[in-house]
C-alpha cells in the first residue's frame, strides 16, 4: 500500500497544475459500459484529464485514448480464462510500459478482477495510487481476498452497501460506498409501440428477446439452445429477436448458429428489455438490466465441466443470477450446465410467466435495494478526492 496521502497530479509551467494523466482499464461489456460513464462524470469534475487505457466504444466516446479494446480481454471461467492468455500478456506488457514511460497520477481499473488485480499489483509495486471501482464479488469468493486488496488498492468504490463494511473490516477504510451504476443507465425513452415499431417488431405480438452473452465462449455455449428454445415460444405465436453485444459481431453469431431465425438487434437495450414480455439471458449484468426492467427471464450459463467443479468448490453461494444473489434467493430461475436445455429452458420461463405477481414484488424489492442515482458521478468525486 502507498503510504500517506497520493500525490496530486504534476504541476506545469508557473506552478499551473497540469491534467491529471490516468490508465483506465475495462475488460468486457459491461466493464466499458460503466467505464464510460465513470469518465464521462469525470470530465464533469476533470475536463482536461489525459485519460489512456483499455476500453470499447462507450469509453471512446468519452474519450479514452484506447490502447486496446475490451474485445482483446473479455473471457470467463478459469478454464476458458488459460486459451486468452497470450492476448492478456500482450496487454499487461503494454499497460506495464504506459506505467514505466508515462507514469500516470492513478491507474484506474472497472470490475474484471482475475486481470485488473493482476494490473492493481502492477502499479502498486511501482508506487503509483490504484482506484478500483465495482469490487470483485468477495462475499461469494471468499473473505480472505478484501485483506489481499487492501494491500494493493488505495480507493475502492463499491456498488452494493453491505461491501463496504466487509472490505473495511480488515483494519483499513479503503472502501467507498457509490450505489450501483446501472440506476444511472437504466434509461427508457420511448414506449413499447413506438420501440417495437423502430425494430420492425409487431406491437400485437408477445416479444421474447434473447440475450446469448459477451463473450464468445458464452454465445457458443449457449446460442444454438436458446434458440431452440425460442422456437418452441414461436409456435406459440411469439415473435422473437436476439439482442447482440457490441463486443460480438454477426458474423460469429452465424458462424455459431448459422443464418439466424431471428431478428439480431443493436443497441437500444433499455427500451427493448423495457417492451418485452420475456428473455432468455446468460448470466452476467444484463440479467439484472433485464430485473430492473421488469422483465422476465430465465438465466442460463455453461462453463467448461473443469471451471464448473472449481468454483462449486471455491464459491460460497449457490446461486449464480446478479438479481438473485442481491435478493439471497431465487426469484429468477436459473439453468447451469447439462441443466441447459430448450426442454427446460421452456418449462422455466412459463412457469415464471404463470405467476406474474411473484417476480413483479421481487423487482420492486430489488429496486429498492439498488441505491439511489448518481453512482458514477458519486465514483469520480472519489477518483478526484485520491489525485489531490
Amino acid at each position: 500500500m502507498v503510504e500517506g496521502p497520493a500525490e496530486g497530479p504534476a504541476h506545469g509551467l508557473a506552478g499551473t497544475p497540469a491534467p491529471p494523466r490516468l490508465l483506465m482499464v475495462a475488460g468486457e461489456a459491461s466493464g466499458d459500459l460503466h467505464g464510460g460513464a465513470l469518465l464521462s462524470a469525470l470530465r464533469r469534475r476533470l475536463p482536461d484529464a489525459q485519460v489512456r487505457g483499455v476500453g470499447g466504444e462507450r469509453m471512446r466516446a468519452a474519450g479514452l485514448d484506447q490502447l486496446a479494446d475490451v474485445r482483446s480481454l473479455s473471457a470467463a471461467g478459469l478454464v476458458e480464462i488459460m486459451g486468452s492468455v497470450g492476448r492478456h500478456h500482450r496487454v499487461m506488457e503494454q499497460l506495464k510500459r504506459q506505467m514505466d514511460q508515462h507514469r500516470p497520477d492513478a491507474v484506474v481499473l472497472i470490475d474484471y478482477p482475475g486481470f485488473n488485480l493482476l494490473v492493481a499489483g502492477q502499479a502498486h509495486r511501482r508506487g503509483i495510487p490504484v482506484f478500483f471501482y465495482i469490487a470483485p464479488q468477495v462475499w461469494a469468493w471468499g473473505k480472505g481476498r478484501a485483506r489481499r486488496m487492501g494491500r494493493i488498492i488505495d480507493r475502492l468504490a463499491v456498488i452494493f452497501p453491505f461491501e463496504e463494511a466487509l472490505f473495511n473490516s480488515h483494519g483499513r477504510a479503503f472502501a467507498r460506498y457509490v450505489g450501483h451504476p446501472l440506476m444511472d443507465q437504466l434509461q427508457v425513452t420511448q414506449g413499447r409501440e413506438d420501440t417495437l415499431r423502430r425494430h420492425g417488431l409487431a406491437a400485437d405480438q408477445r416479444l421474447l428477446l434473447l440475450l446469448p452473452g459477451s463473450r464468445r465462449a458464452e454465445i457458443r455455449m449457449l446460442l444454438p439452445d436458446l434458440l431452440k428454445a425460442a422456437a418452441a415460444f414461436a409456435q406459440d405465436g411469439w415473435q422473437v429477436a436476439l439482442l447482440r453485444a457490441p463486443t460480438v459481431d454477426r458474423a460469429f453469431l452465424e458462424e455459431v448458429a448459422g443464418p439466424l431465425p431471428v431478428p439480431c438487434l443493436d443497441g437500444d437495450t433499455c427500451n427493448l428489455l423495457h417492451a418485452a414480455d420475456a428473455a432468455l439471458v446468460c448470466s452476467g449484468t444484463a440479467t439484472l438490466q433485464a430485473a430492473l426492467l421488469g422483465c422476465p427471464h430465465v438465466i442460463a450459463y455453461r462453463f467448461s465441466w473443469l471451471t464448473y467443479l472449481l468454483a462449486r468448490i471455491v464459491t460460497r453461494h449457490r446461486v449464480l443470477g446478479l438479481p438473485n444473489v442481491i435478493l439471497g434467493r431465487v426469484l429468477f430461475p436459473e439453468l447451469l450446465q447439462r441443466a441447459v436445455t430448450p426442454t427446460n429452458l421452456v418449462r422455466a420461463l412459463r412457469e415464471l410467466l404463470a405467476d406474474p405477481a411473484r417476480w413483479q414484488q421481487g423487482v420492486e424489492e430489488l429496486r429498492s435495494r439498488m441505491g439511489p442515482p448518481g453512482a458514477s458521478l458519486r465514483a469520480a468525486d472519489e477518483l478526484v478526492d485520491l489525485l489531490r
